[in-house]
């Protein structure tokens, strides 16, 4: 396969440690897990069903199979409850739509080389969908068939909707041209793939002819991108060729330059050293516009305007404005394997660990393009943009799950309400994999005919998001005096299988303490 300059260089880096490992683990088949049932309740607790209304209850939700069928103010008749296969007492819990992870990676041996590891941890966190950007890089790789298996719950997994990075994968040669292009795009959607994932190396006609193939054979489009395509296709002209979803903050403070049309690298920058990459980026922020200046402001109408889909992945950059934080997470020690806190630490190959010798002065400046980069989307957000939360799991001290709880966080610090991150947590994240087929999304949403795809949490996270983490939140006790942990998701229910969430985590527990063993 011979990939386009710029497109090579990042499979090389993304790929840095899988290509010198063993091959992945197939991942076993289910053992977790209980139902689907003929009937199922969840019963007695509060709903918040993921469009944006407010919390109501206590209510009694009813599936049959995997599909709810019936919810109940109060409880569900006599009847119906006596036909139940279970009932789930979620009294005193917080019932919401399973969420929708929209940028998922899950293929490297030198991290984790058992795939089930992050399904296990995307499932104790109430993750019951993931988009994979891609789940693995090259071809012969698992995408396909672990999707299969998790429609047909062979596998304990979130359900996965695969894209493939424009160019991989295939055997059909290089993608330099618009026939190429197309080419390609129609091979992905025969292969079962649901979208694309571009890195800005092509020409923008190639580019151009790429997305509307993608649109006519209603595949998702979504960008990365990187600074070595960025003078050529910035954000801005993404959307205007076509582009369904931007990630990350790559393309959208090249569309905002102030007194240059070309961002201005320092001495000595180098692309290929993550550390000069990385501490640069954060110094765009000082090149662009000021927020609330009109060309700022007419940059968000025209990305609203345009129907464009923000999934910003706040949470995948954060140890950036503080290292030592992100490195003593409190679910390292327990959840976190060996090898991929080896892969976490400062390296000169492994992408995403470029703290090499990382200072107060690259954290100060991180901490204010986080400022305009929150400032940015949340205004979009609130003028009516989508914004879907995504966690890129696996790189920068980011293990699958926990992460995405953090980006929850982080896009409440960007200025969305509790409600409006759930929105983007569950259903936004729906659509945005589902209408590029012009398809409504079967979930996302607490609702009767939805599929049965839940999360049920002690408390109420829209009070306290830390809740949702699977070593839930620490807090003194003032009646005992103790200090206790509370929350972590108890049980997600996928396709009407109820997930008991506490052993899918002592499930990956094991597996840590069995590498730490084998060392």
């Amino acid at each position: 396969m011979r990939l386009p300059k710029f497109t090579a260089i990042i499979f090389a880096a993304l790929a840095s440690v899988q290509v010198a490992a063993q091959p992945m683990e197939r991942v076993p088949d289910r053992s977790e897990g209980e139902g689907p049932f003929p009937v199922l309740i969840i019963s007695g607790a509060n709903m918040i069903e993921g469009s944006g209304a407010p919390p109501t209850g206590p209510v009694d939700i009813v599936v049959e199979g995997n599909r709810i069928t019936a919810i109940h103010g109060g409880s569900a008749p006599d009847e119906v409850r006596a036909r139940a296969g279970r009932i789930v007492d979620a009294q005193g819990m917080t019932v919401l739509p399973g969420f929708v992870d929209t940028h998922g990676h899950n293929g490297d041996t030198g991290k984790a080389s058992q795939p089930a590891y992050g399904y296990k941890l995307w499932l104790a966190h109430g993750v019951t969908s993931v988009r994979g950007l891609s789940f693995y890089w090259g071809p012969d790789q698992p995408d396909l068939s672990d999707t299969r298996r998790s429609a047909a719950n062979t596998i304990t997994a979130p359900r996965l909707f695969p894209y493939a990075a424009m160019g991989d994968k295939w055997e059909g040669g290089a993608i330099d041209s618009e026939a190429q292009a197309r080419a390609w795009v129609r091979w992905a959607k025969a292969q079962g793939y649901w979208g694309i994932k571009f890195f800005n190396s092509l020409e923008p006609a190639i580019l151009e002819a790429a997305l509307d193939e993608a649109e006519q054979q209603g595949l998702g489009t979504v960008a990365h991108l990187a600074q070595p395509g960025v003078q050529r296709v910035n954000a801005r002209k993404a959307v205007e060729l076509g582009m369904d979803g931007i990630t990350h903050f790559y393309g959208h403070f090249e569309s905002l330059l102030d007194n240059n049309a070309l961002p201005r690298y320092p001495q000595g920058y180098n692309y290929s050293d993550e550390q000069s990459r990385f501490g640069w980026v954060a110094r765009l922020a000082d090149q662009v516009v000021e927020p609330g200046s009109e060309e700022w402001d007419e940059y968000i109408d025209f990305l609203v305007e345009s129907d464009v889909t923000l999934s910003p992945t706040f949470n995948i950059y954060s140890a950036s404005r503080d290292v030592m934080a992100a490195k003593n997470r409190d679910w390292h020690a327990r959840y976190t394997l060996p090898s991929l806190m080896d892969f976490y630490a400062p390296s000169a190959t492994n992408h995403g660990s470029y703290y090499k010798d990382w200072s107060t002065e690259d954290e100060v400046a991180w901490r204010k393009f986080y400022r305009y980069w929150f400032d940015l989307t949340a205004e979009f957000h609130r003028r009516g943009g989508r914004v879907t939360a995504g966690s890129d799991p696996g790189y920068i001290y980011q293990t699958w799950g926990f992460a995405y709880i953090g980006e929850l966080e982080m896009l409440r610090e960007a200025g969305l309400s509790p409600l409006e991150v759930v929105r983007a947590a569950t259903v936004a994240g729906a659509r945005e994999i589902y209408e590029p087929r012009g398809e409504a999304p079967p979930m996302g949403t607490i609702q009767v005919g939805k599929l049965a795809d839940l999360v049920i949490v002690p408390g109420n996270p829209l009070d306290n998001l830390k809740l949702l983490y699977g070593t839930g939140h620490t807090r003194l006790n003032y009646d005992s005096g103790e200090i206790e942990q509370v929350g972590g998701v108890r049980w997600t229910i996928k396709d009407g299988i109820v997930y008991d969430a506490p052993a899918l985590l002592e499930d990956v527990a094991q597996m840590v303490e069995a590498q730490k063993a084998a060392r």
